[in-house]
């Protein structure tokens, strides 16, 4: 026997079938099948239908002092609690000049909610308005807005479209259901839906334990001489009403 004899294996040596098996049990998938699974998914996900573009709603406001602007951030969490809404802040364009804003004591605008335009509302899904009462009626900011929707009228733009208001006032005679009833005029000429409330938010609308603002109209709040800052109950009916809205124009768009 010679150096090393019979201790190193042929190079030549054939596996055997255990050998094989395991070879081909640890092997990698073949790239082929890679492709031929990856074209399947492509094919899947090619044939699958694009998800749906959420219903939009405006919530488009004017507040000088913030008590309207409380009013629509919580309107949009109800309008964004429905499944396939989606509730988007606008501001309308001040009228008043800083000078004058600064006599009246405004503080300043929140950054980030955009001043919207006559055209983009044709866009909405839905709308809901919200202004202070001057003389119990709208701001003059927000019928300023409304008389510039005058091309949209035009074309009948705005037709169709359901809507709705909420609404703040110094006092409890200040007019919560006036401003809305008299505002009702602009959606009239347009051919709007006018969606009220009602009494839907149930017990919270006959509660005589507090002072609450909203009407069968719309949400309301009681902004007194400024410094009051709008309930728990106020902002539960703003929210509500976001709801409401949704639900409203979720049907209309299932026909």
């Amino acid at each position: 026997m010679g150096k090393g004899g019979g201790c190193v294996p042929s190079k030549k040596k054939v596996p055997s079938t255990l050998d094989d098996q395991l070879v081909a049990r640890d092997a990698p998938i073949p790239v082929e099948e890679d492709g031929a699974k990856a074209e399947t998914n492509a094919a899947a996900e090619a044939a699958a239908p694009p998800p749906a573009a959420k219903l939009k709603i405006f919530i488009v406001f004017y507040s000088m002092y913030g008590h309207v602007e409380g009013l629509a951030r919580r309107m949009k969490k109800g309008v964004d609690g429905v499944d396939g809404l989606e509730g988007v802040l606008y501001r309308v364009p001040e009228t008043l000049s800083s000078e004058v804003l600064d006599q009246m004591k405004a503080p300043p605008k929140a950054e980030g909610i955009p001043e919207i335009t006559a055209a983009e509302l044709a866009t909405a899904d839905g709308l809901l308005f919200g202004f202070p009462t001057r003389y119990g009626s709208m701001a003059a900011q927000m019928k300023a807005f409304f008389d510039t929707t005058g091309q949209l009228w035009n074309e009948q733009k705005l037709a169709g479209k359901p809507a709705g208001f909420f609404v703040s006032t110094g006092t409890q005679g200040g007019g919560q259901e006036t401003t809305a009833w008299t505002a009702i005029t602009q959606l009239a000429h347009h051919g709007m839906l006018f969606v009220p409330i009602g009494y839907t938010f149930g017990a919270g609308m006959f509660k005589m334990d507090s002072i609450r603002g909203g009407t069968p109209y719309g949400a309301g709040v009681f902004a007194g001489d400024g410094s009051r800052q709008p309930t728990e109950t106020e902002l539960a009916l703003a929210e509500h009403q976001g709801k409401y809205m949704a639900s409203v124009v979720k049907r209309l768009s299932e026909g």
